[in-house]
């Protein structure tokens, strides 16, 4: 039986990406020589590889993430600060046709997280 999944997205800098995580509440719990971390939050895992040449502009990075409460996360995540636009951005909550209420935030690195929870 599977429960779970964790994405493994590239970094170009870890300390940037930890850093990033962290003001979106995730803790840094693992981070290797071999070029390997994982960030945490809540029953979340995203997991990361050293790719120092990545081009965060042509990034096609995605993940998503579920919710109970997409528009909890959009108020936080929007308190931080990130701009609207460019990366990293945040943008937020709203109605999507295919029945998902979804957010978005961008990391340093160029990925998307789309988070969303059914409506």
């Amino acid at each position: 039986m599977m429960e779970t999944t964790a994405p493994i997205l590239p970094a170009r800098d870890f300390d940037e990406t930890s850093g990033f995580y962290q003001k979106l509440g995730f803790r840094e719990t693992g981070r290797w020589d071999e070029g390997y971390m994982i960030m945490v939050r809540d029953k979340v895992e995203v997991h990361f590889f050293l790719h120092p040449n990545l081009v965060p502009t042509s990034s096609h990075h995605m993940a998503y993430i579920r919710t109970e409460d997409v528009d909890g996360l959009s108020d936080e995540f929007t308190k931080i600060g990130l701009p609207d636009s460019g990366i990293p951005r945040v943008e937020s909550a709203e109605n999507k046709s295919w029945e998902m209420r979804e957010m978005a935030v961008v990391d340093p690195n160029g990925t998307l997280l789309r988070i969303g929870q059914f409506m």
